[in-house]
């Protein structure tokens, strides 16, 4: 039995509870220059207990709000009274990104680096001006670590 490297990688993170890619699909940071994360993804143990569903990412009022990929504008508004910005991607993968004031709309068809609208400060428990809550979903049932998009690990293989 014959296994490609792409196999194995695919396996390595599936057993990582990453989130790859489409083939043909390339994420970016969803701010320039690439921020500090503040706060790490902490998944619940059940999806209805808590947690942190996302990473905070380090940003300033005002900052411009990028596309993390390609795919289409799932929602655009305010979410318990927070302006949300969330895109579907394939793969059902779904990104959201709070608070941040749109400047697109929900239906748009939207690539990698498209500007998605403005952070606005008040995200809670930010120790910067202001913060950039970037979350990861799929399927509307797991909630994913969003930094494997743009982080890709390193994976060396070593002698049996």
């Amino acid at each position: 039995m014959r296994i490609t490297a792409l196999t194995l990688l695919a396996s390595v993170a599936s057993l990582m509870g990453a989130a790859p890619a489409a083939a043909d699909t390339s994420f970016v940071w969803p701010l320039e220059p690439r921020p500090k994360v503040t706060r790490p993804f902490d998944p619940p143990a059940l999806n209805w207990l808590p947690g942190h569903r996302g990473v905070d990412l380090a940003s300033h009022p005002g900052q411009r709000v990028l596309a993390s990929g390609d795919g289409i504008v799932a929602f655009a508004g305010t979410v318990g009274g927070k302006p949300v910005v969330s895109i579907d991607h394939p793969g059902g993968l779904r990104t959201t990104y709070e608070p941040v004031t749109a400047t697109v709309a929900a239906g748009r068809r939207i690539s990698a680096g498209d500007p998605l609208g403005t952070v606005e400060p008040g995200h809670e428990g930010c120790p910067t001006d202001a913060c950039l809550h970037w979350g990861l979903r799929r399927d509307r049932t797991s909630y994913l670590d969003p930094l494997p998009l743009v982080e890709r690990p390193v994976i060396r293989l070593e002698p049996v």
